[in-house]
């Protein structure tokens, strides 16, 4: 394996030693082959990897910790981060080490952003192959050149059959995400959920990037065919419709979930897609769908036939929050690069439960830094342990769990990067309408695309608005291929009294979370806060 790892940069190099075999930078097919010699999962159609997680099938974001030390105390959003203290670190680490001598591990060493002037070197560590071809679908494969003078900057760690102690370890379970950024390495244990691989390496991304004056975004994006010049960002939580929304056939996929924006443009922090299945339809998302029978595609927590192999995209018994994860090059129209220019529109996904929010709405630059500071959406079923219906949810910068820093500092961020480059800036709510949860409808996936389209062709910002009397932001009176029933919300409801109502209480959530960041931002968005 000499040839597929730096020789002086091996894990008995960075002082991991006694374990049993360690198998670096496997291909796809070579890590299948492993993971199936070691039942982890099935090989389904087309050569797909079939495996479940267990007990957790979503993120765990209450057992995350930062290692609380002095060149962090001041750097860290400590109201919204667990820390650990470096004694408890030291202690797991130790632990967790002893646990995995004699055990066979996969590394893939991979950067993380297309962009070499920002990526990091990340070393990922598994006891499972299936999270080896996971991690190296989502992130950035380096060639064979690079390979051998690969010099890990970043080490995660992660094992599964650990289990932490909180006594001892200062975690909050046995289940233990710890990221000690001094170290440069994050130790994950007791949980099989795949996605806590990437989402510790954006959340290092989070911490380092805007130092360097780079906006990193929990968003998807995308450009105009052939001029990465026209491009859109898409910010918003799982379940809001980043990945459905920036897999347009018409546009140029640069990457579905993270991105960094830096003074040259932006760019994939990815090199591939982790995609939600439950009622993916060949119809309405074929690429997406057609991932699913393709070689190395992990399918994750999905019931499928015994004998068939056939996927059921509906029965979601195991969990709302099944996946498929591949790389990007399985999608026809990704960006090679994964590189594009400044971001002509800037476009925040709400998914409304309460069916109050209109379906797109204009902000001014100052309402766009209100709502990304709000960061207002509805956590959907699976995609966190506990969820099983729309809960609605402030997650600031539409991505809380992963800000290691105070929002105002992305806040300021994006605000200048906005001003200077003159992106307009659209609120969509890809929730309900006609009602909230349980009453009214989800809203129109086609009549989402459609005002998509208008806003990002120019259209719809040069058309007729209304002020909307609850938000304050404009909203369309008309658009091409959209019911203009379906832009009054108000109007959708057959109890026009519980609307109000609805509004109303939103309103209050609203001004009730962001009395917490009135202290730190400018008069002008002040100015925007609703209530």
């Amino acid at each position: 394996m000499t040839q597929r790892v730096n020789p002086d940069h091996t894990l008995e190099a960075q002082g991991i030693t006694g374990l049993g075999e360690v198998r670096y930078n496997l291909s796809e097919a070579a890590i299948v082959e492993a993971a199936l010699r070691r039942g982890e999962g099935t090989l389904g159609r087309g050569g797909t990897l079939m495996v479940t997680t267990g007990a957790y099938t979503g993120r765990s974001p209450k057992d995350k910790h930062i290692v609380r030390s002095a060149a962090t105390e001041d750097t860290i959003w400590w109201d919204a981060n667990r820390a650990m203290s470096p004694e408890a670190y030291a202690a797991l680490r130790a632990d967790m080490l002893a646990h995995m001598k004699g055990r066979d591990f996969f590394v893939q060493d991979l950067f993380a952003g297309a962009d070499p002037a920002h990526r990091l070197d990340v070393r990922v560590v598994t006891e499972l192959a299936w999270h080896s071809l996971f991690i190296r679908h989502l992130l950035r494969r380096p060639d064979m050149a690079e390979l051998q003078g690969f010099v890990p900057g970043y080490t995660v760690i992660n094992c599964p059959s650990f289990k932490a102690d909180p006594a001892r370890h200062g975690s909050r379970s046995e289940v233990v995400i710890a990221l000690n950024l001094e170290a440069r390495e994050v130790l994950i244990a007791g949980t099989e959920y795949s996605g806590e691989n990437k989402k510790s390496v954006f959340t290092l991304l989070n911490y380092i990037l805007p130092e360097r004056g780079v906006m990193p975004m929990h968003c998807s994006a995308n450009h105009a065919p052939d001029d990465p010049s026209e491009a859109a960002v898409f910010f918003g939580l799982s379940g809001t419709g980043k990945t459905t929304l920036s897999a347009a056939p018409d546009r140029t996929l640069i990457g579905d979930d993270e991105h960094g924006w830096s003074d040259s443009g932006i760019f994939n922090f990815e090199g591939g897609c982790y995609a939600k299945t439950i009622n993916l339809s060949a119809e309405a998302e074929p690429e997406i769908h057609a991932t699913t029978s393709r070689f190395g595609t992990v399918i994750e927590n999905m019931f499928f036939d015994p004998e068939t192999l056939e996927l059921d995209f509906e029965d979601d018994s195991i969990t709302a929050n099944m996946r498929c994860a591949y790389p990007l090059e399985a999608i026809s129209n990704a960006s090679a690069t994964g590189l594009a220019g400044h971001p002509k529109n800037v476009v925040m996904l709400t998914c409304d439960a309460f069916g109050v929010l209109p379906p797109i709405s204009r902000l001014s630059p100052a309402q766009a830094m209100y709502h990304f500071l709000s960061g207002f959406t509805s956590k959907v079923a699976g995609t966190e342990r506990g969820v099983t219906e729309p809960e609605p949810t402030f997650s600031t910068c539409f991505g809380a769990p992963f800000m290691p820093r105070r929002p105002e500092v992305y806040g300021k961020l994006l605000q200048q990067k906005i001003a200077k480059h003159g992106s307009d800036c659209w609120l969509v709510n890809t929730g309900w309408t006609g009602g909230a949860y349980g009453t009214g409808s989800r809203m129109p996936i086609k009549a989402t695309r459609a005002l998509l389209s208008a806003a990002l062709d120019g259209s719809l910002a040069r058309g007729q608005f209304r002020r909307d009397p609850n938000f304050g932001f404009d909203v369309p009176v008309s658009v091409a291929g959209v019911d203009d029933a379906l832009l009054d919300p108000r109007g959708t409801w057959s109890d026009k009294a519980a609307y109000d109502a609805a509004a109303a209480k939103l309103v209050a959530m609203f001004a009730d979370n962001f009395a917490q960041y009135v202290d730190h931002i400018d008069e002008d968005v002040a100015a925007c806060a609703i209530g």
